[in-house]
């Protein structure tokens, strides 16, 4: 992924107002992000729980997206829809995004699980080990996994608009 600044992030978002847009926290640490290691940009926000963001290039342009999930988690093993990395203890949740337009104004949402931390593309690359849980063996290449991820995101960003 490319490096992006705060103003693109800002100007991004399909799933929420421009002023929820200028309100939310984007992260301070762009210029430190491993952006060679990233397919997506994903991060919480520090100060509202169960509140997340991803954003991600689609089509030649960058697509950001508002999401909930619930805190606490459980305390069951469970796996990422993206990466299929499995986490214990909250470790995935279910990230819920209001739909793009008129449908997401009307309440409706989407909903996958997901990384609690959003960092899918890094366990894909193994650049980082989930704390309990694991990634289950299999024969493709650490490029295959990350296609993968982008692949599993992009259907999950496609549905924002059906």
């Amino acid at each position: 992924m490319e490096p992006i600044t705060e103003r693109e992030i800002r100007a991004s978002f399909v799933n929420c107002s421009k002023g929820d847009a200028k309100r939310l926290n984007v992260p301070r640490d762009l210029a430190e992000r491993p952006w060679e290691d990233l397919d997506f940009l994903g991060w919480t926000d520090p100060s509202y729980a169960g509140r997340c963001y991803i954003a991600v290039p689609r089509d030649g342009k960058l697509v950001s997206i508002a999401l909930r999930h619930e805190t606490g988690g459980s305390g069951k093993t469970q796996m990422c829809a993206l990466c299929l990395t499995s986490h214990t203890g909250g470790g995935v949740s279910l990230m819920t995004a209001n739909k793009a337009g008129e449908s997401g104004r009307r309440g409706n949402t989407i909903g996958s699980y997901m990384c609690t931390d959003l960092a899918c593309s890094l366990y894909a690359r193994n650049k980082k080990k989930p704390s309990m849980g694991s990634r289950y063996r299999e024969d493709l290449t650490v490029e295959q996994k990350a296609e993968r991820v982008v692949e599993n995101l992009y259907a999950f960003v496609d549905k924002l608009y059906t």
